[in-house]
């Protein structure tokens, strides 16, 4: 039962993870190689690409923006360019012919690069085809820029204060209300079971 408890423990925070890494914004320095823009038609990955509009069907094919980019050890980068609009996440994001347009200003060559910082979330898989969602550009004097993600500090904090106050709470609440009872049960179990000795006793 011990490893039991433990294995959900773990994946519970595990599960919280993996949602807060995907969800919470990321910074890339970039050299902006490339923007298109291609039909795409969401299937089984379809929870990674941003809802359809309402009305739409969510399964047809629509057109997509990308952003292809090298990254400053070399290795490459495709980021999708679509509104989130008032959905999840919540970076109500409703510029993406604009954002495209920055993109494709910001293009170079490795002989005359410019760099760029992308802010975007979720995560870049070749298996399964998604692809991180951009969600602003600005352009940066070199790959060696120092970039502080100070949302992330300040909701994570926040959330460790959340989760450390909750669970003050709930410790009160149980030493003063579920302990108790739990207690008085016990010491009623104990006197009836002593009563039913005392029985079972006098019988013989």
């Amino acid at each position: 039962m011990k490893y039991v408890k433990w294995t959900l423990i773990v994946l519970f925070w595990t599960l919280v993870a993996g949602f807060l890494h995907y969800t919470l914004p990321q910074h890339d320095v970039v050299r902006i190689t490339d923007t298109y823009e291609t039909r795409v038609n969401p299937g089984e990955n379809r929870w990674f690409w941003t809802q359809a509009d309402t009305g739409d069907d969510p399964l047809a094919a629509r057109d997509v923006f990308f952003i292809q980019t090298r990254r400053a050890n070399d290795s490459i980068m495709v980021y999708r360019n679509e509104d989130t609009g008032w959905g999840w996440p919540p970076y109500f994001k409703f510029d993406t012919s604009n954002l495209q347009a920055e993109a494709a200003d910001l293009k170079s060559t490795s002989d005359n690069p410019k760099w760029a910082v992308i802010r975007h979330y979720g995560w870049r898989n070749e298996f399964i085809s998604i692809y991180p969602n951009a969600v602003s550009i600005r352009p940066v004097d070199g790959p060696d820029v120092t970039i502080i993600p100070w949302m992330n500090i300040i909701l994570l904090s926040a959330l460790v204060a959340l989760f450390w106050a909750l669970r003050v709470r709930w410790r009160r609440f149980w030493s003063s209300r579920v302990d108790p009872v739990l207690e008085s049960a016990g010491d009623r179990l104990d006197e009836g079971g002593d009563r039913i000795k005392g029985l079972f006793n006098r019988s013989k």
